[in-house]
């Protein structure tokens, strides 16, 4: 109540008080995980899309649930990506049932410039978060910061 400009938080693992060990711990337990089992993870949009607060909309639920469709048919596997500057993510060019627009994020602002410098913040608030991370708590023997935002 009484938002007028949002802003953004983190949360190791969207529950730091509960959590034992240094985040670091369960990011590399999740990683020998995956590897051991060949799983996949995706990054899907549920939140806003197409403009800053105000101007924008949320992700609409019917292309949340295509992309999802799309990863259980196995068509993201097959599709053809490009990838997301400065986040380096990469981003399917088609989705049955999802305009393009949609997928990469610039491409639904209608602002593009302040789509360019908002992602440019973000980038800059990664990168101070996680700063804290940096030490791996004994268990992450990787620069974290060559695997975020450029």
């Amino acid at each position: 109540m009484g938002v007028t400009e949002p802003e953004a938080t983190f949360s190791a693992c969207f529950g730091s008080a509960f959590l034992m060990w240094h985040p670091a711990k369960y990011a590399s337990m999740l990683a020998e995980k995956m590897d051991a089992h060949g799983a996949h993870a995706w990054l899907i949009n549920t939140g806003w899309t197409g403009g800053a607060f105000g101007t924008g909309t949320r992700f609409k639920l019917k292309h949340t649930r295509a992309i999802v469709d799309a990863i259980h048919n196995g068509e993201l596997e097959r599709a053809e990506y490009e990838t997301m500057p400065v986040f380096g993510l990469r981003v399917p060019k088609a989705v049955t049932g999802v305009p393009s627009e949609a997928l990469m994020p610039r491409n639904a602002w209608v602002d593009k410039e302040l789509y360019d410098a908002t992602l440019g913040d973000l980038a800059v608030l990664f990168k101070e978060n996680f700063e804290q991370f940096q030490d791996g708590g004994g268990h992450l023997q990787m620069d974290l910061s060559a695997h975020g935002p450029a």
